[in-house]
């Protein structure tokens, strides 16, 4: 094994930082990669939603064509769920989880880079749909008799990118898991872990049960409209319904996979914000534990429409009224928290406080749905378009600007303009309640969703114009947040350690941003809380569990980006193989360029580097 030389604080010239980034195994650069291939795509999927409400700004629209309509709406919700929220969640909980339970970095490097790269050539293969023949057009659900009748290679980009990028989330998950489970600090117990931490637990978890489903069903799907199989086709046998039963067994707990980190990101700024311990502790853990439980015991809600019978439907509704109950735990926690407590408004909590009443309005409206009699009326409507939103925006999007505000001083060493930030702030949440909150009364007036027209006269105008204009504003809500971050790049001015000066867990004990090594030392949890159990004592920093020793270190590798184009490759080879003579060719040639890079990867010996304890004194001296 070597050592390192201490070069990392030197300036390198464009292409070594660009090999850098494309090897990098470091989990605080990949969670950045995350948060930049996650953030193209929010925007990318924000552009195709201003579409959507344009074309229905005002009635008998024809901005877009129907065929166009059905592409954006697909390609919205799709882009939106897989690669832009997940993704997104994904860079916080690569960058800070390993931060908050005193790890160097994740259990498994090396998978952590491939997880990565599997989302973004993914991401890229479904969003080349726009530029080769035709986008999916079955909507981001892509229930079978539509996406089997559909013609084009629109839903091959779909299964094939989505498998691609499933698989890299499952790899992410697994390697959450063992990271949690076996890379704890000395004293960091279950019961001491920080919320954001536990919710990345539970969520990967999730991941773990969730995502195999989908794999399958996308296998399925694709075997269907490739290879002549007929596991959707009910004239030749197959069960058109048996897709619903997949999609949704992944597509529930897909919810509370994108909401728990959320709610971990939220249980950290209230407790910050107000400066006292987050309350209810452990009935926050069991309550996130419940939640992921139930997750996976009301995926049938989503369908008391296709005829389940009464039996069936009964008990996916009591399930659903059920997994309220821990989500009102969690609630009332975070007011309690805030009670008696010594609040600061800044951004972080600002988004904090907006999330609650809009978060509550789409838990209510969902536990709504748990009625069929109720669902039966209101599914197909655009009273679920609103339902859906205000939990996935009013929690999920809601945490994930939240995070950013919070959490950007820490990973990259500068804050974001607190100004600019409330700007960000009021815009987005305004226009979001705009946007989605009238759609309620739109969906009990009787609008279809997935229409991509309406005629004059329904007593719909109004609300659909107001609509528009709410997504306009979170459109300039988001080129606020991108000046902002510009404008923070530029002026990089440095900030200490703890820079909102209430940091409570060990994220906020280290230089920011950290050394690639992390810890010196490995540190000593002495609690819940535990930087703020050093700062009552009066120390700066942590207190270490062993005396400084060398550090081992893992090598970067090209191998995962290759690994990832070769599948890449092949996808096109695989929906190619029937229309042209090439297919099969370019097929064989990705699967084998895929299986070379593995066999290189399990005949090389990579043992990594040491940083040795002289290199760190001098790192550690240089940063004081």
């Amino acid at each position: 094994m070597t050592t390192v030389a201490n070069s990392v604080e030197q300036k390198k010239g464009f292409g070594a930082t660009l090999w850098d980034w494309l090897t990098t195994v470091d989990h605080k650069k990949i969670g950045i990669l995350y948060l930049i291939g996650g953030g193209f795509f929010f925007v990318l999927g924000g552009i195709e939603a201003l579409l959507i409400r344009l074309q229905l700004l005002i009635p008998n629209n024809d901005f877009v064509s129907a065929g166009f309509f059905n592409e954006l709406i697909t390609m919205h919700g799709t882009t939106m769920i897989f690669l832009a929220a997940m993704p997104l969640l994904f860079g916080f909980m690569n960058y800070i989880m390993p931060l908050q339970i005193g790890a160097r970095d994740v259990a498994f490097p090396f998978v952590n880079s491939l997880g990565f790269w599997m989302f973004f050539f993914g991401g890229l293969f479904l969003n080349l749909s726009w530029f080769l023949d035709a986008a999916p057009d079955a909507g981001w659900t892509s229930y079978a008799s539509l996406s089997i009748a559909s013609t084009g290679h629109g839903i091959d980009f779909y299964a094939i990118g989505l498998q691609i990028a499933g698989a890299g989330t499952l790899m992410a998950g697994i390697n959450f898991l063992v990271t949690i489970i076996n890379m704890r600090a000395p004293g960091m117990t279950y019961m001491r872990m920080p919320l954001f931490t536990w919710t990345t637990f539970i969520a990967s978890a999730l991941i773990l049960f969730a995502f195999p489903p989908l794999t399958i069903g996308l296998f399925f799907l694709t075997f269907d409209r490739m290879f002549g199989a007929n596991f959707f086709d009910h004239t030749m046998g197959g069960n058109t319904i048996i897709w619903e039963h997949i999609f949704w067994i992944f597509g529930h707990p897909e919810v509370y996979i994108l909401i728990l980190p959320a709610f971990g990101i939220f249980s950290e700024i209230f407790s910050t914000f107000s400066r006292k311990r987050l309350f209810g502790y452990s009935a926050m853990v069991f309550a996130t534990v419940l939640i992921g439980f139930l997750g996976f015991m009301v995926w049938a809600h989503h369908m008391f429409t296709v005829g389940l019978g009464p039996t069936a439907n009964a008990i996916f509704a009591v399930a659903t009224m059920a997994i309220a109950v821990p989500t009102g735990v969690k609630i009332f926690n975070w007011l309690l928290t805030m009670w008696g407590g010594s609040i600061k408004i800044t951004t972080p909590m600002l988004y904090a406080l907006g999330f609650i009443p809009s978060f509550v309005m789409g838990g209510v409206t969902g536990v709504q749905q748990g009625a069929a009699p109720l669902d039966y009326q209101l599914h197909d409507s655009y009273f679920i378009v609103a339902h859906f939103h205000y939990v996935i925006v009013g929690g999920v999007v809601l945490g994930i600007l939240a995070a950013t505000h919070y959490w950007w001083p820490k990973m990259f060493g500068t804050m974001l303009s607190e100004k600019l930030g409330k700007v960000t702030f009021w815009f987005f949440f305004i226009g979001f309640h705009m946007t989605f909150f009238l759609q309620h009364f739109l969906g009990l007036m009787g609008m279809p969703r997935r229409v991509w027209t309406f005629m004059d006269g329904q007593g719909w105008n109004l609300f659909n114009a107001i609509s528009t204009v709410g997504a306009i504003l979170m459109g300039i809500a988001t080129i606020v947040l991108i000046i902002n971050i510009i404008i923070t790049t530029a002026r990089n001015e440095r900030v200490g350690n703890d820079p909102w000066e209430d940091g409570r867990t060990l994220e906020w004990a280290i230089p920011s941003p950290p050394p690639f090594y992390n810890f010196g030392q490995t540190p000593l949890v002495r609690g819940l809380d535990t930087y703020w159990v050093e700062k009552q004592e009066g120390h700066d920093g942590y207190t270490a569990a062993e005396p400084l020793a060398d550090i081992h270190m893992p090598n970067g590798s090209i191998i995962p980006f290759f690994m990832t184009l070769g599948l890449f490759i092949a996808g096109f080879g695989a929906m190619y193989r029937v229309d042209h003579s090439w297919g099969l060719a370019v097929l064989i040639f990705g699967l084998a360029f895929t299986f070379l890079t593995m066999a290189i990867r399990s005949v090389k010996d990579d043992l990594g580097f040491y940083v040795t304890t002289d290199q760190i004194r001098r790192m550690e001296r240089g940063r004081d």
